[in-house]
């Protein structure tokens, strides 16, 4: 499934972001990999499984969240993780 990356402000609380990446796959097919969080700021970055860019307009939509950017991305380093996608 592909991978994207996007940033937004963040209305949540930390342990919120912490469930989130516990959560099962949405109604649009996505699922976290993991969330970067700047508390300071309120800026999260998110690394999504989602079958495509709409999807992942989609999932933040429903909570409100305007992403100021979602990019489609590979991930070259982590091979495990190249693995676990293809399941």
């Amino acid at each position: 499934m592909p991978i994207f990356l996007d940033v937004h402000k963040v209305p949540f609380s930390e342990d919120n972001l912490r469930e989130l990446c516990k959560s099962p796959p949405d109604e649009f097919g996505v699922s976290h990999v993991n969330l970067f969080y700047n508390k300071e700021s309120s800026v999260c970055f998110c690394l999504l499984h989602a079958p495509d860019l709409d999807a992942v307009e989609k999932h933040h939509k429903k909570v409100n969240i305007e992403c100021e950017w979602i990019t489609e991305v590979t991930n070259i380093v982590n091979d495990a993780f190249k693995i676990e996608q293809a399941k």
